[in-house]
């Protein structure tokens, strides 16, 4: 039965691994991918080989109101029948910068905007569209523990503040450092398991919602905004570590992330995937009140309720 998956951070990483597996594994899947500029084109035209059914929708996702016209986009093309039936969403583009000042045009604080918030108006302006079954999958990071055991130190570890501080800029001490931005990153990640948590609760019968830890994965884009030190050691240095424990290949994470949405990997609806098995995220994680709370706040910013 042919069906339409949509999915952002198609373009480079574990997000090209995955649509390359998806393309082959599941023919008949239209990967409908979202990205800036020219790269969904190009992604489209080097994957749509021998016959696959792959087409692009761009989109800024640091901007909501580019998010909605991506949104509008896809409804258009569900509605008049030249997508097929909507089954699945992946949300695997995220963004870590060098600070925690970095604004978007609607004014949020840009990690939270990219990592939470537009994966949120995806999810619920696209709800009413899901042809059952169908699978949200969205991407977090075991960053959102906090401990040396998931990231070695690398990362600082999550601080929650109320979700109308982390929206905006400066919502951690010296906003303007690399730790600052680090920590906006981990505490992004941490809310976006919440909110896994809480469309669990509320998305329809047989729209089932999992959040994926890829683990520590060297050689991404990940550190595309950090200084060049940072660059040169993501990009050449740290993917040796692929050949420990401690890290994960490009190629494993982003296999792992399409046996996920094909529904290879068990999981049930509000599950966290550890690469490729169910487990258990950060205690801290499992916050019914805060979860709530940061749902009404992620509908008072996007307006999701007002649409």
């Amino acid at each position: 039965m042919q069906s339409t998956t949509v999915m952002t951070g198609a373009s480079r990483g574990i997000g090209r691994v995955a649509a390359e597996h998806i393309l082959r594994e599941s023919p008949d899947t239209h990967l409908l991918v979202v990205a800036r500029g020219l790269a969904g084109a190009r992604l489209a035209a080097e994957l749509g080989s021998g016959g696959r059914a792959i087409s692009h929708v761009q989109a800024d996702l640091s901007s909501l109101e580019s998010v909605r016209s991506a949104v509008a986009e896809i409804r258009d093309r569900l509605e008049c029948g030249e997508l097929p039936p909507l089954r699945g969403f992946v949300g695997n583009a995220g963004v870590q910068y060098t600070n925690a000042l970095t604004e978007g045009p609607e004014g949020f604080e840009s990690t939270f905007t990219v990592n939470v918030l537009a994966n949120h108006l995806f999810v619920r302006l696209l709800q009413d569209c899901f042809a059952v079954p169908a699978r949200i999958v969205i991407t977090s990071s075991d960053t959102h523990f906090g401990d040396f055991k998931h990231n070695m130190g690398m990362v600082p570890g999550p601080v929650w503040r109320p979700p109308e501080v982390l929206a905006h800029t400066g919502a951690f001490p010296e906003p303007d450092t690399t730790s600052a931005g680090r920590t906006a990153y981990s505490t992004s990640k941490l809310a976006a398991i919440h909110l896994v948590h809480e469309y669990a609760r509320r998305l329809p019968a047989g729209v089932d919602v999992v959040a994926y830890n890829p683990g520590f994965v060297p050689g991404t884009g990940l550190a595309r905004n950090a200084g060049p030190v940072s660059r040169f050691a993501m990009r050449r240095i740290l993917p040796l570590m692929a050949l420990t424990p401690f890290a994960t290949g490009r190629a494993a994470a982003g296999r792992y992330l399409a046996d996920i949405v094909l529904g290879l990997t068990e999981a049930s609806t509000g599950s966290y995937v550890d690469r490729d098995r169910t487990a258990r995220s950060s205690e801290e994680s499992y916050d019914p009140p805060r979860e709530r709370e940061l749902w009404d706040a992620v509908e008072r910013f996007t307006a999701v309720h007002a649409a």
